[in-house]
């Protein structure tokens, strides 16, 4: 099926740590990693963390019913509840709520308004009435609950992921900034570092985390609970250009394709939502539900894959995804990065080359997002897989080449066999000089590729080159 999926369109696969077993996400990694080898493509894989779970107790009856104005009690009494009160054993809870502000239970379908708040005792009125049962979730939207984005388990998965060598960790329950510095001090630069936004205290200090961070997820889902769901799609156009503007991959996710968990077909209005998100200029769209637990994993992907050529190819993309404009810093590699996509479009270039070792160019270069796509060379297999969520990029592991001379050679060669460009089209090749230098792109250069090279580069003749 892992196979299925990437022929379908996949280009990174994210293993849910709230679910499963080491081992099991051990034999995922197995096959995607196989998968890899036999392929030659380097594959992305992201590891999301389960962060803190709020939830209520256990009611004597399994189930209560809680009318709209009646008064209901959360406390640290360990006895099951009824229609008045319930447990909720989290002392950091009781610490952060004030009389006035919210509480969510079981993904917002029952809303509490504190009346009085102590210790070990909240008191609230019921807002929005419904059903309750045992251990549904608690989300606090108004507040900062003083609590780490990293528990236990998180701190075990997180071991775990980067000993299977994943190459990106998704940060859950991201409040503040300090919650991605702590992340990325246990990881020690082993793998990339994505928050994921799903809390109002992290929208409002989204600028501080995107310094934080390589990378951002907009996680609709949860982020949906916690503030009105009108306000979910201004904030998603938001946090893409603050992570566009500041040249971080930012990811859309959660219900994209919500019906084909169960139906083989999307709905008009989702193929619309993903369509905007691509429009918007996301890096990455991903499924959750509709390609782990549904019915019609690989037509999913086949639809979200569709959905974003099919935009791509509409002439007023290029235009819309512009709308966002990216300043450059006051860098060479900046420089050239950013005239990449004039100097394209002016000679009709098909593609952008770029060798890197860290990556920065290749990021440079998206974060323009070029008219081209980007085909991106470099000598470390561990950047090659990391860069899978960047907008546009095809990356190669191979070789790093020593001279200008094969610097030109090796992008005629790598560019034709990944049918990229063919002979008598012009490509844009970019490089530091001296090579093999991190961070000194200063060459800019236009190469024309000779008909008679698609003969002479054949897959045999250039395997030596990965």
């Amino acid at each position: 099926m892992i196979r299925k999926l990437y022929l379908a369109g996949a280009d990174a696969f994210r293993l849910n740590m709230s679910h499963g077993s080491h081992e099991d996400h051990a034999a995922v990694i197995d096959a995607i990693r196989t998968l890899e080898k036999d392929t030659r493509r380097p594959m992305t894989i992201l590891a999301d963390l389960q962060g803190p779970k709020l939830r209520i107790g256990e009611f004597a009856d399994g189930l209560v019913q809680l009318e709209s104005g009646a008064r209901f009690i959360l406390d640290r009494d360990e006895t099951p509840g009824d229609n008045s009160r319930v447990c909720m054993p989290h002392p950091e809870v009781f610490q952060a709520i004030e009389v006035g502000e919210r509480l969510l239970l079981d993904d917002g379908k029952v809303v509490l308004r504190a009346t009085a708040a102590e210790t070990d005792r909240i008191e609230t009125i019921v807002e929005v009435a419904g059903p309750l049962s045992n251990n549904k979730g608690l989300n606090v939207p108004d507040v900062i609950i003083p609590m780490d984005a990293l528990t236990d388990k998180d701190r075990t998965d997180l071991t775990f992921a980067l000993d299977q060598g994943v190459d990106w960790i998704a940060l859950s329950f991201v409040q503040k900034p300090e919650d991605a510095a702590e992340a990325r001090k246990l990881i020690q630069g082993r793998a990339a570092l994505l928050a994921k936004i799903e809390k109002p205290s992290a929208v409002h200090r989204i600028d501080e985390i995107l310094e934080a961070v390589d990378a951002v997820m907009v996680a609709r889902g949860d982020l949906g609970v916690e503030i009105p769901p009108e306000d979910v799609p201004p904030l998603q156009k938001q946090i893409i250009e603050k992570a566009r503007m500041v040249g971080r991959p930012v990811v859309v996710a959660t219900q994209m394709l919500e019906s084909m968990i169960r139906s083989p077909t999307p709905t008009r209005a989702e193929v619309s939502d993903v369509a905007t998100a691509v429009y918007d200029g996301a890096d990455a769209i991903m499924l959750s539900a509709e390609s782990a637990a549904g019915d019609y994993p690989e037509e999913s992907v086949e639809m979200m894959d569709k959905i974003a050529t099919a935009v791509e190819a509409d002439p007023t993309h290029w235009a819309r995804v512009h709308f966002t404009e990216t300043l450059p810093d006051s860098t060479s590699a900046d420089a050239l990065a950013e005239a990449s996509n004039g100097i394209a479009q002016t000679v009709s270039a098909n593609a952008i080359i770029c060798f890197t070792t860290s990556g920065s160019t290749a990021r440079r270069v998206s974060r323009e997002r070029p008219s081209v796509p980007l085909l991106v060379l470099t000598p470390k297999l561990k950047t090659a897989r990391r860069l899978g969520l960047l907008w546009g990029a095809h990356s190669v592991h191979t070789r790093d080449v020593v001279n200008f001379e094969e610097m030109v050679a090796k992008s005629k060669r790598m560019v034709i066999r990944a049918r990229i460009a063919k002979g008598g089209d012009r490509v844009i090749v970019m490089a530091g000089v001296p090579f093999g230098t991190p961070g000194s792109t200063n060459v800019l250069h236009i190469v024309r590729l000779m008909g008679d090279e698609l003969e002479r580069h054949t897959d045999d003749e250039i395997a030596d080159d990965s």
